[in-house]
């Protein structure tokens, strides 16, 4: 496969969210989550986006930028991100998000479309932007294709693959696979483009001690996001009902056995 005739500009939208398997709890009021004693880290669909750009830019050539909404603690993900290997960092932000101010879907991709378009005005077009399929605590599917939409760029999401290579009249192309219930879809879009990437895309590095001192003094750029009015508006939480293990005796030894066998037969096991 012929190689670009320009170096990549690969951009990676992360987000922080709380640490896989953590237990959440909520304030008194159920308006918010209780963060005081949670451990965060970057979506672990996203952890696989930030890994492929930096293979695409290892193989490739070019540099690759990490961006994220979020509060001032954000900038943790950021510079976990530059640890492994990637080249920048762009932090959007607004005092409004440590306020408790409802960022949904609609605001956060408007913030992000616009940082975007500011950062390509003067530095050049992305070649490939990157989100993670869905985050691990909305789980909203959206933000990735409002973000395309406003950009004006094609998306595809529920990636599990991605070549760069050059179609027959020489544009630099990207074929990205996903799976489907008979094998995998294929499909090959001109650059730029905007995929959604699933965790299982690679096996995401982990930092380096080099990488986490030059992380420490990565300057990270910051830009001023302002909410869009309209959508939606988070009223409370609710924590789901727990499950409740319950433990049946059946007996000791071998007197447990017929108990064990009229189990199976009730389940309809046998």
């Amino acid at each position: 496969m012929s190689e670009p005739a320009t170096p990549l500009r690969i951009l990676v939208c992360v987000k922080r969210v709380p640490a896989p398997g953590a237990r959440i709890t909520l304030t008194a009021d159920h308006s918010a989550i209780d963060t005081k004693n949670l451990g965060f880290t970057t979506s672990p669909h996203e952890e696989c986006a930030v890994e492929e750009a930096i293979r695409l830019v290892d193989n490739h050539g070019g540099s690759a930028t990490v961006l994220t909404l979020g509060p001032a603690e954000s900038d943790e993900q950021l510079r976990y991100a530059i640890s492994v290997g990637i080249n920048k960092a762009v932090h959007v932000t607004n005092p409004a998000l440590a306020d408790g101010v409802d960022w949904d879907p609609q605001a956060t991709a408007s913030a992000l479309a616009d940082a975007i378009a500011s950062i390509e005005a003067d530095d050049g077009a992305f070649d490939l932007i990157l989100f993670g399929n869905e985050s691990a605590d909305s789980g909203g599917f959206q933000v990735g294709v409002r973000v395309a939409r406003k950009l004006g760029r094609a998306i595809v999401n529920g990636i599990k693959g991605i070549e760069i290579g050059v179609s027959g009249d020489g544009h630099a192309t990207v074929t990205a696979r996903r799976e489907s219930t008979s094998g995998f879809e294929v499909y090959e879009l001109a650059l730029p483009v905007v995929l959604g990437v699933k965790e299982g895309l690679n096996l995401p590095r982990y930092p380096t001690l080099p990488g986490r001192l030059r992380s420490k003094k990565a300057e990270v750029a910051v830009h001023t996001a302002d909410p869009v009015l309209g959508g939606l508006v988070t009223e409370n939480f609710d924590n789901a009902a727990e499950l409740v293990v319950q433990t049946t005796m059946l007996g000791n030894g071998e007197q447990a056995a017929p108990a064990i066998v009229d189990l199976i037969e009730r389940l309809g096991l046998l």
